[in-house]
């Protein structure tokens, strides 16, 4: 009989795979079959924002016979070389004038195109920090106060890009709008719970059903407080994003492309290969990543004790994206505050190992993609003098695991389908 491998090995071969099977490689090229068969008569312009968009429009190039020219903003360290669609590199995520400059020039770009005309918009996790460009009356500054805040506030994706849409110049569908009458192509790679299109880098194409007082009803809900020039464009209205129904996007495609959820099946093929059976709990939990952790662990000793509702060996996978409320003075990072609320609830239990990871390489601000548990991750803690509630209540999640070698660093992985998490709980 053969073996799986050891535990370690297994979770960081199913975190591979989640991340290869989102590579755009190999999920853009058939969405664009039928646009080959019929090109355009007019143009074929190319913008984008994201962390695979760069990606993204490398494979297209390689796929496009015809002439091509457009812009696509990524972060910081994740350009490739592209031949005839321009790179530009912006900080994510906390915005920077790079984007704020990427977001006004595809604006242009996009200015004066005719009914001939094709643009091909390449969205994915990360554009709405990569494409800043404010509401008239508001700045960059007020923009980068505001995404900082958002993201200490232990506010949803959906609640983040809800506000992010309704002070912006160019999400919530103002950029297909302006792509008006061109037909617009959108593809893209979700990284939010439930894949809703309008919620990927905050639906730069997609109309938008929120409106100004949902977003203000969010700051509200995480007593956010915003400057009055912020409040006055959603108490006005003047923040109101492009409605389902608006006749500028009338016979626009927008492709989901890979989700959250086949990154999940693929790891879960890796485990069954191995001979280690795989349960996929869920590709769009949200939450506060130390609350996710507490309920894993309750399921991950259910089934280890009890046999219920799994038998042991197994794992379980689970995505989607979780939340952090900055209370400590540590670093952040929603996967590995999720692995250090799971240890601690845990307490060592013997045969269960964990891994925790974004797919885009990147957890939190760090460039870190998560880290590995083992049963005997407390008790090397402790012989360090690493107190891991003191760590967890000082949301110090990177810290610790760095201190003892179990973080997980792969660089940019050229895509993004969120949050990757599984539990190994042996016989």
């Amino acid at each position: 009989m053969t073996h799986p491998p050891p535990p370690r090995a297994l979770l960081r071969a199913m975190f591979d795979a989640a991340v290869a099977a989102a590579q755009p490689a190999l999920c853009l090229p058939p969405h664009l079959q039928s646009y080959l068969a019929a090109p355009p008569r007019g143009r074929t312009l190319v913008v984008g924002a994201g962390k695979a968009s760069a990606e993204m429009a490398r494979v297209l190039e390689r796929h496009w016979p015809g002439a091509l020219s457009g812009l696509v903003v990524t972060r910081y360290g994740y350009a490739v070389p592209c031949e005839r669609i321009e790179i530009v590199e912006a900080a994510h995520p906390v915005p920077d004038a790079a984007g704020m400059e990427a977001a006004r020039r595809m604006l242009e770009m996009v200015d004066g195109l005719t009914a001939d005309d094709l643009v091909i918009c390449l969205i994915s996790g990360g554009g709405s920090s990569l494409l800043p460009l404010p509401a008239p009356g508001l700045d960059l500054a007020d923009k980068q106060r505001l995404n900082a805040a958002l993201l200490a506030s232990g506010a949803t994706i959906g609640e983040m890009n809800c506000v992010r849409r309704h002070l912006s110049a160019i999400k919530g569908g103002r950029l297909a709008a302006a792509c008006h009458p061109a037909r617009v192509l959108t593809l893209l790679i979700s990284d939010v719970p439930g894949d809703d299109p309008v919620d990927i880098a905050s639906g730069p194409t997609c109309a938008d059903a929120t409106t100004c007082a949902d977003a203000l009803a969010v700051l509200g809900r995480h007593r956010i407080e915003v400057p009055p020039h912020v409040r006055e464009v959603l108490e006005s209205g003047r923040g109101e994003s492009v409605k389902p129904g608006d006749p500028r996007l009338a016979g626009h495609a927008i492709r989901l492309i890979t989700t959250p959820q086949m990154a999940l099946e693929a790891a879960a093929a890796v485990a069954r290969a191995a001979g280690v059976p795989a349960h996929i709990l869920g590709d769009s939990i949200e939450g506060e990543a130390r609350d996710v952790g507490i309920v894993m662990a309750g399921i991950a000793r259910q089934v280890a004790t009890r046999g219920q509702p799994f038998a042991p060996p197994c794992i379980l996978l689970s995505g989607g994206e979780t939340t952090v409320t900055l209370r400590g003075q540590g670093r952040g990072g929603r996967n590995v505050e999720f692995l250090l609320s799971l240890a601690v609830a845990l307490d060592g239990l013997i045969g269960v190992h964990a891994i925790a990871c974004d797919t885009d390489g990147v957890d939190g601000q760090e460039e870190i993609a998560g880290a590995l548990l083992a049963p005997d991750t407390l008790a090397r803690a402790w012989a360090q003098g690493i107190r891991a509630r003191a760590s967890l209540a000082d949301n110090d999640g990177h810290g610790f695991f760095q201190a003892l070698g179990d973080s997980v660093v792969c660089g940019p992985t050229l895509t993004n389908v969120n949050d990757f998490r599984a539990i190994y709980i042996d016989a």
